[in-house]
């Protein structure tokens, strides 16, 4: 039976974040990458995730709502 290390599974919160702000996932995944590698790939896949979610997002703010 394999158990379960705690501390390498990413918070909601820093999964929120790293969606919202990819920099910060891509930080936490540069920085958990060692010792988490799990935490580490879920910061790094919401980060890439987020990515064209904000450019989507931006283009929709420049161009219907500030446009």
């Amino acid at each position: 039976m394999k158990m379960k290390n705690n501390n390498d599974v990413l918070s909601g919160f820093w999964l929120a974040v790293s969606n919202a702000a990819p920099p910060i996932g891509f930080f936490l995944y540069f920085r958990h990458r060692a010792q988490y590698p799990n935490k580490a790939k879920r910061a790094l896949i919401s980060a890439l995730i987020g990515i064209p979610i904000a450019i989507v997002a931006g283009y929709i703010m420049n161009t219907y709502i500030l446009g």
